[in-house]
């Protein structure tokens, strides 16, 4: 499988897409404005602790204040205590050192930590951490065995806390991991030496920015090509890879066609359809997207698929076909949380377990950590994806102005409905000989023609006159009933 990075920058914000076999399977946009805070160091000060929650707000200088519950405490502070209540740990007004591990989505604030993890290439130095681990992608035990006891020998020789070994340090010479961690060493030193100084509320240490963090998170060996569109980026990749990973500066590359770089592999259009409910299959079925607050769900129709030589067959085809395209979808569209999936009803148990084996399959390239239950008895299948950054949707939408998130507007006769429950109501309560109805297009239109029977019965029975005015301003479920 061929894969490209692409790396889209403009001065307003930098979007990544991840590209499988020409088509994009994961776009990731941090604007200028709206910079994301993962990974960000802050000395805090703690505004509020909840006992209840066994929790704490804390403000960093945020425009809401972050959360920190006890389970995010460094393991160092919970094995000197040992206890289960925070407020041992926490009390008002105090300063502390804490990491930001989700940005702020939606409503809610930053999620925080106190156990600091500081990543490179190859490792993640966490400083306050007793011991150390393997990523669960490396899954060669011997692989396993000699990461770890270098990881030992260095921990005892330097002093040091915990190293977890990610996945791109499988197979590395032990020289290069030695340089990767005396690298991460030296710059917790130099955050260190700043904490002292720093003022409450201020940011101690960022992240990279988002096209150097691409080439250290993203970065696998089925990578064949890093296309960026700037310059000034182009040659912080280069000086960047030639640190820390000399092999793949030849792939690369700067791209200065006229043509913009998304354009090439249609990914404006594919942004354009991720930002849409409905996702067509390629067999004539289709899935419905429909994110809330709480969670996310997908519908799976078979639409106009006929196919199969029965009606289980052609089931069974329908949701093959939409295990691979949720799969793809949710890293598209960047979908956390609590996400419920209505497959189309399976009577054999063999199609249930191989539905679920392709999901859970193509769930695999993810970034964010699955977990996935087995279907129910209704037939849904429940999984969770971590969140860690809004969504496509909330990054690059709104919620309407029209319909305040709906998604559906009244219709145009129920709101001459509650026009008529309004004049009833103005009338009964004023005495008034005449009233002015302000009102968009459509529903006067319909006023004045379908309901005007309803309109003249209304005008006798009470003894007024009713005027009407088109306004073009108005959206349809907008009105005002004007007294005269």
């Amino acid at each position: 499988m061929s894969e490209e990075i692409l790396i889209n920058v403009t001065p307003p914000e930098t979007r990544v897409a991840i590209v499988e076999n020409g088509v994009v399977q994961e776009v990731i946009i941090e604007r200028t404005r709206q910079l994301g805070l993962i990974g960000n160091i802050y000395k805090g000060v703690v505004c509020r602790v909840l006992p209840g929650m066994q929790a704490a707000f804390v403000d960093v200088g945020l425009e809401r204040a972050a959360f920190l519950h006890i389970s995010g405490l460094s393991s160092k502070e919970l094995e000197q205590k040992g206890s289960e209540n925070i407020e041992h740990y926490l009390i008002e007004n105090q300063h502390i050192i804490v990491q930001v591990t989700k940005d702020p989505i939606g409503s809610k604030g930053a999620r925080l930590t106190t156990e600091i993890s500081i990543p490179s290439r190859y490792q993640v130095y966490m400083p306050y951490a007793v011991k150390g681990g393997v990523s669960q992608r490396i899954e060669h035990e011997p692989e396993r065995d000699r990461l770890r006891s270098f990881q030992n020998a260095f921990q005892i020789e330097h002093q040091s806390g915990g190293f977890i070994a990610r996945t791109a340090a499988e197979c590395i010479d032990e020289s290069i991991l030695e340089s990767d961690m005396l690298f991460l060493l030296q710059l917790w030193d130099s955050i260190q030496e700043k904490i002292p100084l720093a003022k409450p509320r201020a940011l101690i240490h960022s992240d990279l920015p988002l096209s150097v963090r691409t080439l250290r998170d993203l970065y696998t060996d089925n990578i064949e090509k890093v296309k960026v569109d700037s310059r000034i980026t182009y040659q912080r990749l280069i000086e960047f890879a030639e640190e820390f990973v000399p092999d793949i500066v030849p792939i690369i590359e700067h791209y200065t066609r006229e043509r913009p770089l998304f354009d090439i592999y249609n990914i404006e259009e594919e942004i354009e359809k991720a930002l849409g409910r409905k996702v067509g299959l390629k067999s004539g079925g289709h899935l419905v997207f429909d994110q809330t607050e709480a969670m996310t769900t997908v519908d799976v129709n078979t639409g106009g698929y006929v196919g199969g030589k029965s009606l289980e067959e052609t089931i069974f085809k329908t949701n093959l076909e939409a295990a691979q395209a949720i799969s793809r979808q949710l890293r598209l569209r960047n979908l956390g949380g609590i996400i419920i999936i209505d497959f189309i009803d399976m009577q054999s148990e063999e199609h249930k377990s191989l539905v679920l084996r392709a999901l859970e399959r193509t769930l695999d390239k993810c970034h964010s950590k699955t977990k996935i239950t087995e279907v129910s008895a209704l037939g849904l299948v429940e999984m969770t994806r971590k969140r860690t950054r809004e969504s496509l949707a909330h990054i690059l939408c709104e919620p309407c102005s029209t319909c305040a998130g709906r998604g559906e507007l009244k219709t145009a006769e129920t709101i001459c409905l509650e026009i008529f429950r309004e004049i009833i109501r103005e009338v009964k309560q004023y005495n008034v000989q005449e009233i002015l109805v302000l009102a968009s297009h459509p529903v006067v239109e319909k006023l004045l023609d379908e309901e005007a029977d309803v309109l003249a019965e209304l005008e006798a029975f009470l003894n007024i006159r009713i005027k009407f005015r088109s306004e073009s301003e108005y959206s349809q479920e907008q009105y005002d009933v004007v007294l005269l």
